[in-house]
């Protein structure tokens, strides 16, 4: 099986105001807002950017979030669930395993722009994976996914 599927994605741009939801540690939603230049409000709407008439691809990993919290239930007992879910002990190595096989789809198609942030273009990864039978758990327990985006860039005419 392919570490990538064909999509429709769904565009809602409403998805971007995530980017500003308050959440632990971080009152004011996330660090990277208004600073990356593919974060908003820098990131363009994902429909002035990909072509949507070309096939357009998401690149998934599926990280056992179950096991990894196990694990560490096991290894530090004591723990809060805060602590066994943090996203400092399972993220890096889950993006990591993205990148790898983002590495492979780019030998197939090499000219594709790959967003890792579509959510900060309007992509709405909840439906848009539900539409190819892939259901997203919010917050994560036993799967986490981590998503890029990838398409031709829309042609400007200059």
């Amino acid at each position: 099986m392919s570490d990538w599927i064909e999509i429709v994605p769904v565009i809602d741009l409403s998805v971007i105001g995530l980017c500003r939801k308050p959440y632990h540690n971080h009152p004011k939603g996330c660090p990277n807002l208004n600073r990356r230049g593919t974060c908003p409000p820098k990131a363009k709407p994902l429909d002035t950017i990909i072509d949507l008439s070309k096939p357009i691809y998401a690149i998934y990993n599926k990280f056992d979030f179950g096991s990894h919290v196990e694990k560490m239930k096991n290894k530090f007992p004591d723990w809060s669930e805060f602590q066994l879910r943090c996203v400092l002990y399972w993220q890096g190595t889950a993006r990591k395993q993205l990148k790898e096989k983002v590495a492979t789809f780019k030998k197939e198609f090499p000219k594709h722009l790959i967003l890792f942030s579509a959510e900060a273009n309007g992509a709405n990864w909840t439906e848009t994976m539900k539409n190819v039978g892939i259901t997203l758990e919010w917050p994560p327990k036993k799967w986490a996914y981590q998503i890029a985006l990838a398409g031709e860039r829309i042609q400007k005419d200059f």
